[in-house]
Order: structure tokens, then C-alpha cells, then sequence
């Protein structure tokens, strides 16, 4: 599912800016809530800039347990977009260019318009830990060591023999 924002169409509003609200499930992540997003989009002459807050509740899996657990969706968003191509003339050139903090910058590469279903779902994906852990007191191996909690996707490996070289 696509919600689309033309350029165009930010250009003509009034002081060059939109009020954007999603309120939605994203199908690719396992969402508890529909994800809440409140975004003002801002033309700046060649770049368009997206704010806006996230919330929402996802299901994740525990790293420890393989438990599934909610998590809370609370972040803000930031993103600079560049309507035309930010590398033009650098395309054949043998500079290296160092990316300081804040100044990522998505380029358009002259589209027309801005997926936001696409950017939220950028945004939550990378909004999550880098570590799952369902809580503090995860047993994490003892819950798996117990054989009525082993994982079925294991199952195909306990009936295999390994045979010594001679």
C-alpha cells in the first residue's frame, strides 16, 4: 500500500508546507496498533524536509527466547529529501566525499513524489533495538534448553547422524 505526497503538490500549498497524518498498519512488520505518524512536509527551495513523531505498538521476537513481546513505538522522524540530483557533475569524479552527522540526504533523483508508507517503514524498521530482549528477567537458554520449548523449525536436525571419517 502506497500513500504518495507529489511534489507538486507541496510546491502549491500554502507556505509551502503539508500536514500529513497516517494512521495504519504496515503490512511487512507485526503491528499490534496501526502506526501513528503526524508529519509536516516543507518545501526549502531544492529539498523537501519530512518531521514528524511515530508511535505505535509492534510485535517483536526475543533474541534470548525467540518469545514474541510488544514494543513501544515512540520516535521522531527528520528527513531531507533532494528534488534534484545531489551528484550531478560528481558521477565520473575520483573525489571521496566524507558524510558528516546530519547530512544525510535521500535523493530524488528527479521523482516527482515522496513515498511515506516507504518511509515509515524505513523508519520503524531502523527504530528497533539492535538487541530484542523481552524484558530484564529473559531466561533466555533455559527457556530453550527445556524440551517441550524447543523451536519446531530445530525438529528436522534431531534425527541426524553424523558418521566419523575412517
Amino acid at each position: 500500500m502506497k500513500k504518495i505526497l507529489l511534489i507538486e503538490d507541496i510546491e502549491n500549498a500554502k507556505n509551502k508546507t503539508l500536514h500529513c497524518v497516517f494512521n495504519e498498519k504496515i503490512e511487512e512488520i507485526d503491528c499490534v496498533t496501526p502506526i501513528k505518524a503526524e508529519l509536516e512536509v516543507k518545501s526549502l527551495g531544492e529539498f523537501i524536509q519530512i518531521k514528524g513523531h511515530v508511535s505505535g505498538i509492534v510485535n517483536l521476537e526475543c533474541d534470548l527466547c525467540l518469545g514474541k513481546f510488544n514494543h513501544n513505538l515512540d520516535f521522531n522522524i527528520d528527513e531531507i529529501y533532494s528534488k534534484g540530483s545531489l551528484l550531478k557533475g560528481y558521477e565520473n569524479s575520483d573525489k571521496e566525499y566524507e558524510i558528516k552527522e546530519g547530512q544525510f540526504i535521500t535523493d530524488l533523483n528527479g521523482e516527482k513524489e515522496i513515498d511515506i508508507y516507504d518511509l515509515l517503514y524505513q523508519s520503524v524498521i531502523l527504530s528497533f533495538p539492535n538487541k530484542k530482549v523481552c524484558g530484564i528477567n529473559c531466561k533466555g537458554k533455559e527457556y530453550l534448553s527445556q524440551e517441550n520449548n524447543s523451536d519446531p523449525r530445530l525438529e528436522v536436525f534431531k534425527n541426524i547422524q553424523i558418521n566419523p571419517k575412517k
